[in-house]
């Protein structure tokens, strides 16, 4: 194991240094004036143009912006705005509220849809499998901005349960409507992965002789059938935390949460490049370590798998 995971912590970087390089090009090479607006409503002068170019290196060719770049970030600096912002500071008063966000969201969609996913698994064909089957595929097939629209008019604004939007605090019980607003797509997808799992593990020949020893059901159901069927819902809850925190930028517009999505859309909009870079930079190296905790996961779920 700690030989695997060496080799794996080796790959990542080539991974991430390509990944990281592909970004920084498609993001820079956006077409457009930089600077445009950064004066008002009239052009920059030229010498302000010249002294921006001249301190953000954008006259350098990419590769060698780019080596700049990564060698600022592995001293743990992600750079400046063009208005002199520190981008870490940015991160460090956004990047905790997508996470607490992205957080309640994967607890929600793993609770409810494994818990939907193991009950239809194990009473297929009866009621509360065809109304699983239903609400799921409506969830999956309404955009988030409806859920999140229709969720906040009707228990915010109509029936007064929940906040309507999010306050600076960031408090859990005003997190449980975004978070399940955020994670119903994943939560349906998760509740279907998971029904399908346990529906082809319980005719294994495993679980035949566990019922045959005469182990009772909730030990089999628990420690052997849900075991094994794990793995392919372990591996949508591990990648989908990056995509929760990336994809939030809906989520947090709809409930006014100052996080990393509305941040990277008021970078598109104003390209601020050096932050969109920055916040994808991180999101990739979240992926990364989702994607090497969900391969070492799979040998503790499953005795079978072994990595040397």
């Amino acid at each position: 194991m700690g030989r695997y995971l060496l080799r794996r912590l080796l790959q990542l970087v080539p991974v991430f240094i390509g990944t990281t390089f592909l970004i920084y090009w498609l993001v820079w090479a956006v077409p457009g004036d930089p600077f445009a607006g950064k004066c008002g409503e009239r052009p920059c002068p030229p010498g302000f143009v010249a002294m921006m170019t001249e301190k953000f290196q954008l006259d350098q060719p990419l590769y060698v912006q780019y080596a700049t770049y990564m060698k600022n970030l592995f001293q743990g600096d992600f750079g400046t705005t063009f208005g002199g912002r520190s981008i870490n500071e940015i991160i460090a008063t956004a990047y905790p509220n997508t996470l607490k966000l992205a957080v309640v969201a994967l607890a929600i969609e793993a609770i409810i849809g494994l818990t939907a996913g193991v009950v239809t698994g194990l009473r297929r064909n009866g009621f509360l499998d065809n109304l699983v089957l239903i609400s799921t595929l409506f969830l999956i097939a309404l955009p988030i901005f409806v859920i999140g629209f229709v969720l906040q008019w009707v228990l915010g604004v109509q029936l007064n349960i929940v906040e309507p939007t999010v306050s600076s605090e960031m408090r859990f019980s005003e997190l449980i409507m975004p978070g399940f607003v955020l994670g119903s797509i994943s939560m349906a997808y998760i509740a279907r992965v998971a029904r399908t799992s346990i529906s082809e593990n319980r005719r294994s020949d495993y679980v035949r002789t566990a019922i045959a020893k005469g182990l009772p059901m909730r030990r089999v159901v628990g420690v052997h059938l849900l075991r094994n069927s794990l793995i392919p819902v372990v591996t949508l809850l591990g990648t989908d935390l990056g995509a929760l925190m990336g994809g939030a930028i809906v989520t947090e517009g709809i409930f006014q949460i100052n996080g990393i999505g509305r941040i990277v859309y008021r970078s598109i909009v104003t390209k601020e490049s050096a932050t969109v870079v920055s916040i994808v930079v991180i999101l990739v190296l979240v992926y990364l370590l989702m994607n090497l905790l969900v391969d070492l996961l799979y040998a503790a779920l499953d005795p079978r798998i072994r990595y040397e």
